[in-house]
């Protein structure tokens, strides 16, 4: 993951934005300084939202023009922190500031067969990619899962341009994604050694295709991720963090992070991806009272039965059958 420090800010114009599903916005900027977005790249937006600045990342979907044209796309997340209803409410005309291009999810080349799986929006950061394959002319093939149809990003254009290389799974059609039927397909090919497996969607998703490939003895280099959300098993409610080394109690809200809440409190923390990616964020789990949800793709599930550490960024803990706060208790490193 490339450090957010490394990244150059500049100005960024709206010159398109419209809905191109349920729930989603196509947002076309044009940058003051132009690079190209190689497949896999992401850019980071400064918003202000609910009173206060906010940064969030969003893959590039294409890049044109030299980079001076970049696409986004932005889902409306019901439990937006402010982002996405941002991001939204853009039109023609205005202005963002935002980073270069940052690679966080690169395309490697050489692979004997490719598979990208996309589950709902977690599709914006593998049109690039599926685009670059045709043009080199690789073995590849394009899971698409969604819902419904109404609210896949990009599925009409996606079909149209690769064809038979396309395979679309929509729950309320009742054609699911079988995890372990693509990941056995993988593992029962003539080039299953070198089949590299891109993913990009909700973290169930992903943590099934992790447990599946583990399953099937795949090599654990070919499997390449990189999560859009941090949706857990359960909702968001408050719950408190403690800090015996400090001697501070933290409160963190429904619409907030662990990170976030420690970082507004003054308590400094170190962090890069905010997406339950990279590991940076880890601390130590001292006691838990309630039920912790990890909610990240760094730790492994044997990791997250142990419950001896979590990434700040995206984990959340619910109370338990009493129905009190749940508290984490930390020892921050």
């Amino acid at each position: 993951m490339a450090a957010r420090s490394q990244a150059r800010w500049q100005r960024g114009h709206v010159v398109e934005a419209e809905l191109v599903a349920e729930g989603v916005r196509r947002i076309v900027l044009e940058v003051e300084h132009p690079e190209h977005a190689a497949p896999g790249t992401h850019v980071d937006v400064a918003l202000t939202a609910q009173g206060r600045q906010q940064t969030r990342s969003y893959s590039v979907v294409r890049s044109e023009g030299g980079g001076r044209r970049l696409t986004l796309s932005v889902q409306l997340s019901p439990a937006s922190r402010g982002g996405s209803q941002a991001m939204h409410a853009l039109a023609v005309g205005d202005e963002l500031t935002v980073t270069g291009p940052v690679q966080s999810f690169p395309l490697a080349v050489g692979a004997g067969r490719y598979v990208l799986v996309a589950g709902g929006i977690g599709v914006t950061a593998l049109v690039a990619m599926a685009s670059a394959l045709r043009r080199r002319g690789a073995d590849y093939e394009l899971v698409l899962l969604g819902r419904s149809r109404r609210v896949m990003a990009y599925l009409d254009e996606l079909s149209a341009e690769h064809g038979d290389r396309v395979r679309v799974h929509v729950d309320d059609e009742g054609t699911p994604l079988s995890v372990p039927d693509l990941v056995g397909e993988i593992a029962a090919g003539s080039n299953a050694a070198t089949t590299e497996l891109y993913m990009c969607g909700p973290i169930g998703l992903m943590d099934a295709i992790r447990s599946s490939w583990t399953d099937h003895a795949l090599p654990p280099t070919n499997l390449r991720f990189e999560t859009f959300g941090s949706s857990g098993r359960f909702g968001a409610e408050e719950f408190l963090v403690r800090l015996p080394q400090l001697d501070r109690d933290v409160a963190v809200a429904p619409d907030t992070s662990i990170l976030d809440a420690l970082n507004a409190a003054g308590v400094e923390t170190l962090s890069d991806c905010r997406k339950g990616e990279c590991g940076l964020c880890l601390a130590k789990i001292v006691e838990v009272d309630g039920t912790l949800d990890h909610r990240d793709v760094f730790l492994s599930e044997a990791q997250k039965q142990r419950c001896t550490n979590l990434c700040l960024c995206v984990s959340r803990a619910v109370a338990g059958d009493s129905g009190d706060r749940a508290t984490v208790t930390l020892h921050l490193t």
